[in-house]
């Protein structure tokens, strides 16, 4: 393992810039991750903030974080053939050390609205994904990674998800950013302990850590349970940061360690300073591995040369049933609602397997509905 790069999450949000200023100041943040299509359809960057990504990018320590593409989406859209044109362009301008997407479909505009949506785990899903990353690596010209995903229908997905990961990354070369807060919400609401769960990822492919934190829901199903969501609008929990002192040591082509907080848990100057207390917490910890690092060579994930791809892979069975869940968490009114739509749609019976969603995971997906933008499939 070489030398690892404290780094954090920094678009162009008035709490996030103000929280980060003294990081920056002081020079402590050696990366900056940039959700780059959030800033596609903004006519004019701030000189400033275009300066500091120039900064990072010209030390090669910029990293771009896709939000808006849907991976997974059934079909082929013009919003995805727009947004990889836009990548293409931002590539030119900025040198990406990498970039990386969400795992999952998406209805609403923004994935931090609500959260990426699973998909089942099939052979079609397999070569829809692995299509779309070979055009994000075509567009980017550079290493190519995906996010583990923080909800899940049941546990089997979980203990899956390492795998199809694997899998989708393959044909690209690509990486994984290991979500550890994503891993902690698996953690809790699936009972799992540390070892099996772990054990479900190949931690050679790990290029970056993210660490957040997130909120607590109850379940009223089941009154002494509680949910833990991916929010990202509170501080890192001490859990994940004792994830963090296992994990880095197990991963041997990790190069950055990146600190997320949405600005909305970020408004008042205690939570700044929370936020800052929480890097220099993560510093910290990257410092003490950092004494022992190696001077061996971490794996590139260079992607191959990808041109003239043929057309689209498109699944228009998967798009419906997309449409069709979608619907289903949107006008639900409550679970057993939301259960009896899904018994008789076409999902039932499917590889979907609605029969076995853990009713209260089903529960937290509709409260996750209630913030996706309103916009949906055509």
């Amino acid at each position: 393992m070489s030398q690892l790069l404290p780094s954090i999450a920094c678009n162009l949000d008035t709490n996030i810039l103000l929280a980060s200023l003294p990081l920056f100041s002081s020079e402590k943040v050696q990366g900056i991750e940039w959700s780059f299509d959030t800033l596609f359809h903004l006519a004019e960057v701030p000189d400033w903030y275009e300066e500091l990504l120039q900064t990072y990018s010209r030390a090669n320590r910029l990293v771009g974080h896709g939000v808006f593409f849907s991976l997974f989406s059934g079909r082929w859209s013009e919003d995805q053939k727009t947004w990889l044109k836009h990548l293409e362009e931002t590539a030119k301008k900025y040198t990406f050390d990498h970039v990386t997407e969400h795992f999952g479909f998406m209805t609403g505009a923004n994935f931090h609205d609500g959260a990426p949506v699973p998909i089942p785990y099939t052979p079609t899903t397999l070569r829809l994904g692995q299509d779309r990353l070979q055009r994000i690596a075509q567009a980017a010209e550079c290493p190519v990674g995906l996010e583990n995903l923080a909800f899940a229908y049941t546990l089997e997905d979980v203990k899956q998800h390492g795998d199809f990961l694997a899998n989708l990354l393959a044909p690209v070369n690509g990486f994984i950013i290991l979500d550890l807060h994503n891993f902690y919400c698996h953690l809790h609401n699936f009972n799992l302990d540390y070892k099996t769960l772990i054990a479900a990822y190949d931690l050679s492919l790990v290029r970056e850590i993210h660490i957040s934190g997130g909120s607590w829901e109850d379940a009223s199903l089941e009154p002494d349970r509680k949910i833990r969501r991916d929010t990202h609008d509170d501080a890192v929990p001490v859990e994940v940061f004792e994830l963090l002192k296992k994990t880095i040591p197990k991963c041997p082509n990790l190069k950055y360690i990146v600190l997320e907080q949405l600005g909305v848990g970020l408004k008042t100057e205690a939570e700044k300073q929370t936020f800052q207390n929480d890097f220099f917490t993560m510093e910290k910890i990257v410092a003490k591995f950092n004494e022992h690092a190696s001077t061996d060579s971490l794996k590139k994930f260079l992607p191959p040369k990808f041109q003239n791809l043929a057309d689209p892979f498109e699944d228009i069975n998967l798009h419906q049933q997309q449409i069709a869940l979608s619907n289903i968490f949107e006008t639900a009114k409550d679970t057993p609602h939301a259960q009896e739509l899904l018994l008789r749609s076409t999902l039932a019976k499917s590889t979907w397997q609605v029969e076995k969603w853990d009713p209260v995971m089903l529960e937290t997906v509709l409260q996750i509905a209630k913030k996706w933008a309103k916009n949906r499939f055509d």
